[in-house]
């Protein structure tokens, strides 16, 4: 019998350290909308000292404007109590005791004691994440405001070209091709920042809840994930800021001496957040290291091959590069085990928003390999490739050494 009791105050009291040490807020009402307990991250949150908030109607902490309406949505919820989240699709508002509003999330739930139903509130102070969200409407019109000042920049244009019957048609076949772009831009852009965008914030949120010693290998989960978003975010954008020089011309081959092993051995290590569980990287170089060519198309060349290779293979499967400098050439063999692409789609691989039907449901803008043929074109290379479907792709690319003392444009 003692052991049961002991049982059952070493429970009470791990309920009672829950309730009271929690960084969520969590807020206990009888069925009237009286408080009749509070704990400190609630008070804190609201701005009340301790125990200041017991005996007190819960509309104390609703934004007057809203105090009748949450009234009706109190009585409503006793007469039909159920577990949800209050609100859905709309914005709450909480309100401190200095009067000050702020944006919450809360989820309710109930228990009945003699009879009497008492409910329990659990408040998210959701500050942070309302900057943020307001932060991504800031840049999407911030976005849509470029694409229509380019938009009337370009019918501008059009409008002093009347006069050319053969240029107008080629101005309003090149608008229409850039808007669709733009259009496409903004649609993706949204998109695919979305799903890192959406760990980061989830995993930023959770790592202040593992405060403890013992939980540091969970806040090292948490990190490694927010590296890795922001690694892939920084790869999509820095496909659409390359997409956007190569459409407007802005590109130029800057040639300088590049000893390739190391060179390629540090573009790789950029790429170690992005690499799936049990994934690794061999590379291996024959022939001289030195060779002229441009560091940065090298390095966007790796880095977009070598993703690709990563993203459309399972974990655990290798993937392979090797260069080959002989005579005059430099030779690029990036090699993965992954899904291969369909033959029959395999001739549109390199144009540009090109996504083939088995890698649908893989993130990505399909705008790498456009650009990697891109580049491998201004330095007068050849690029080609072999796949096949399950078994993984290997693409071989050939460039021709430079003279330093040349720049291309």
């Amino acid at each position: 019998m003692n052991t049961l009791g002991e049982n059952n105050s070493r429970v009470m009291e791990s309920l009672n350290a829950l309730f009271e040490h929690t960084t969520e807020g969590i807020i206990i009402a009888n069925q009237f909308g009286t408080i009749i307990r509070a704990n400190p991250s609630s008070e804190k949150l609201f701005g009340y000292e301790i125990g200041e908030l017991l005996n007190q109607k819960i509309e104390i902490l609703v934004p007057s404007k809203f105090s009748n309406s949450h009234q009706k949505h109190r009585d409503h919820y006793n007469a039909n109590p159920h577990s949800r989240s209050m609100g859905k699709g709309l914005d709450l508002y909480g309100k401190k005791k200095n009067g000050i509003e702020f944006p919450l999330e809360i989820s309710l739930s109930h228990y009945k004691n003699n009879d009497e139903m008492f409910v329990i509130a659990f408040i998210i102070d959701r500050t942070e994440r309302k900057v943020a969200e307001e932060k991504i409407i800031r840049i999407n019109a911030e976005l849509e405001l470029k694409v229509e000042e380019r938009t009337k920049i370009l019918k501008e244009t059009l409008h002093e070209l009347e006069a050319s019957k053969d240029e107008l048609s080629i101005a309003l076949e090149k608008e229409k091709e850039l808007n669709d772009m733009k259009s496409r831009f903004v649609t993706m852009a949204s998109h695919e920042f979305r799903t890192p965008l959406s760990t980061i914030l989830s995993s930023a949120s959770l790592i202040g809840k593992y405060k403890q010693s013992e939980e540091e290998e969970k806040r090292h989960k948490h990190v490694e994930r927010i590296k890795s978003a922001v690694t892939n975010m920084t790869m999509i954008l820095n496909d659409f800021l390359s997409a956007g020089k190569l459409e407007e011309g802005k590109v130029s081959v800057n040639l300088a001496l590049v000893e390739i092993p190391s060179f390629i051995n540090d573009s790789l290590s950029e790429l170690s957040n992005f690499l799936k569980t049990g994934q690794e990287v061999t590379y291996k170089h024959e022939g001289n290291h030195d060779f002229v060519t441009d560091k940065q198309f090298i390095k966007n060349i790796i880095i977009n091959l070598v993703s690709n290779a990563s993203k459309f293979s399972s974990e655990n499967k290798p993937i392979d590069i090797n260069t080959i400098h002989i005579g005059t050439e430099l030779q690029i063999m990036v090699k993965d085990h992954g899904m291969g692409i369909p033959i029959d789609e395999q001739k549109n691989l390199f144009e540009r928003f090109f996504r083939a039907k088995n890698v649908s449901n893989i993130q990505g803008t399909g705008l790498g390999l456009n650009i990697v043929a891109k580049y491998v074109e201004f330095l007068n290379g050849q690029i080609k490739f072999e796949s096949e479907l399950d078994k993984g792709t290997t693409f071989y690319i050939t460039l021709p050494l430079q003279n330093e003392n040349n720049t291309i444009n």
